[in-house]
């Protein structure tokens, strides 16, 4: 949220989970910048007694999908009303109770099932009770009619996963009901925030801003209806919304994927590119993925499992010498390189060794007494809520989203305390309590911090960019870098002849200079749809088949007798 109010002009109210705005600090903060507190569901769930079987009773792909849920040892008719939600284990997609049979089976409304794995063996579930939301709509809608701004995250809460969740129908409803109460046709304005390393202080981010998305006006009368037409124009909208939402990020199936999908970039790219570009390429990567696995039905070629092991084992060899890819070209300019350049080197060597030192010891004493502190106990805490955060959620894969955001608010408590601690120790026992030598000395702290802190990163970056240097007074991994950029040509060459083979038969994605990703996505999604629907349409014909087989073979035995 921060990110995006420090890149947008416009002033942010943002839609904020409750349990967040009750925390200190992190409340007052959210009062400060008008933040809309909301009540969700999955903060007050409570487990279920018993355990839970889930069956289709209709058809999955019907305009209102329904499911029995089958209980033992369950109390449905004390621990649930209609409109609360039941929730499967290990899942974060909850289904709301359309009909209250008995106290051993319940009917569900599948509409927002999607992907979801029906358990048929007993397992335990939660209850997620109705939450009100008339409230904060009225709030939302008063702040839009009025001209302002709107932050929401659709997908309900914070994850570390490499793609997007299923949207909640909040943005939807309010969307239209701006429409309908109020004439405003609001404009949706996709965000991408793309974190390298996140949870760490000091890590890169790229904000980017899609294209508006629009409801369609025609749509509205469907909405004012109810009903099944206005889950539809919903799911619709929300559609459009996760196509415009991944315009502007990199998704792919997992962390690892992700990894290599990078590193496929850096090797393929001749030159140094803008942040934007590398995003651009990024996605270019990450789509043909998709297309090249879909194409071949999950089994990808060989060449391109064998380019993948290959990347794969590049990367690993770079994480266990502890070097980047952008190092691995300078270790092969300096085999090649004359007595002239040899020296210049060595002089260029001699600076970074002393530009670094010099930096450390600019920093050095500022650091430990004002940063080093907070930095340990705050990365001590931070792993601790990363580990409670994990316990408790359902979608989280390392918990790792919940960091940097402890790693703040604990720094805005610490850091001011330890400036207060240091005033009182320079005024009782080292100033001789002399008042404005005390002011001046609190005063220049913060300064000694910041500074301490740009100082500090800069003699990083010249450590990590003598690491190479390091690391070849070690007989055994100055052979392994010595190989690197040999197998780092021999990888970039694989690779671009893969793109070059392959390449034309993505189409745009390889001859488009500058893509349209939210019509891309959206082609994607309804390729999806198709797909999905002839294959419901292909088990239909099946069964139908294999329904009339035992017919035939009844006639003809009767034939027979």
């Amino acid at each position: 949220a921060v990110m995006v109010l420090a890149t947008c002009e416009h002033k942010i109210s943002y839609l904020m989970a409750y349990t967040s705005w009750k925390r200190r600090i992190v409340g007052d903060i959210a009062w400060a910048l008008d933040v809309v507190p909301v009540k969700r569901a999955q903060d007050q769930f409570k487990n279920g007694i018993g355990t839970i079987t889930m069956t289709y009773i209709t058809p999955k792909d019907a305009p209102a999908p329904l499911i029995k849920v089958s209980g033992v040892g369950t109390q449905f008719t004390q621990q649930l009303k209609i409109g609360d939600k039941i929730r499967p284990p290990g899942t974060a997609i909850a289904l709301k109770m359309a009909k209250l049979v008995s106290d051993t089976e319940v009917v569900v409304d599948a509409t927002d099932a999607g992907a979801l794995e029906l358990p048929v063996e007993p397992v335990a579930f939660d209850i997620l009770p109705k939450v009100d939301q008339k409230v904060v709509y009225e709030k939302v809608l008063d702040k839009l009619a009025s001209g302002g701004t709107i932050g929401i995250f659709p997908e309900g809460g914070s994850h570390d996963r490499t793609d997007l969740l299923p949207l909640k129908v909040g943005i939807a409803l309010i969307a239209y009901n701006a429409l309908e109460k109020d004439g405003i046709n609001i404009p949706i304005i996709p965000i991408g925030l793309n974190y390298f390393q996140g949870h760490k202080f000091r890590a890169r981010a790229v904000v980017e801003y899609g294209r508006p998305i629009y409801i369609d006006p025609k749509t509205l009368p469907d909405f004012v209806k109810g009903g099944g037409q206005r889950r539809h124009v919903c799911n619709e909208l929300l559609a459009r919304i996760e196509d415009a939402m991944k315009s502007v990020l990199t998704t792919t199936p997992d962390y690892q994927t992700l990894q290599q999908i990078h590193t496929a970039r850096r090797l393929y790219q001749r030159k140094e590119l803008l942040a934007s570009e590398k995003q651009d390429m990024n996605r270019r990567f990450a789509e043909g993925f998709r297309r090249l696995v879909e194409i071949h039905e999950g089994t990808p070629p060989q060449d391109f499992v064998d380019l993948q092991t290959n990347i794969q084992a590049y990367r690993k060899e770079l994480q266990e010498l502890g070097i980047r890819d952008y190092q691995v070209a300078g270790l092969d300019r300096e085999e090649t390189e004359d007595e002239r350049d040899s020296a210049l080197r060595t002089m260029r060597l001699l600076y970074q060794i002393f530009h670094m030192l010099f930096c450390m010891a600019i920093a050095a004493l500022p650091t430990i007494c004002l940063n080093l502190p907070v930095g340990l106990i705050s990365r001590l805490y931070a792993e601790r809520r990363r580990k409670k955060a994990l316990a408790k959620s359902k979608v989280k894969i390392h918990a790792r989203d919940v960091m940097m955001t402890e790693k703040v608010l604990l720094s805005i408590v610490l850091v001011p305390t330890l400036w207060v601690i240091y005033a009182f120790v320079f005024y009782f026992f080292i100033s001789d309590r002399n008042g404005e030598a005390t002011v001046l000395f609190t005063l220049s702290m913060p300064l000694f911090s910041y500074t301490s802190i740009i100082v500090a990163e800069s003699g990083m970056v010249g450590m990590k960019d003598l690491r190479p240097y390091l690391m070849r007074l070690v007989p055994s991994t100055r052979r392994r870098l010595a190989a690197l950029p040999a197998t780092r040509k021999t990888l970039q060459k694989e690779l671009r002849t893969f793109v070059k083979k392959l390449g034309p038969s993505m189409g745009e994605l390889y001859y488009g200079k500058k893509l349209d990703w939210n019509a891309i996505q959206e082609k994607r999604r309804q390729s999806d749809t198709l797909r999905r629907e002839s294959e419901v349409d292909l088990k239909m014909l099946l069964k139908e088949e294999n329904v009339k087989e035992p017919e035939l073979q009844q006639e003809g035995s009767k034939k027979d007798q």
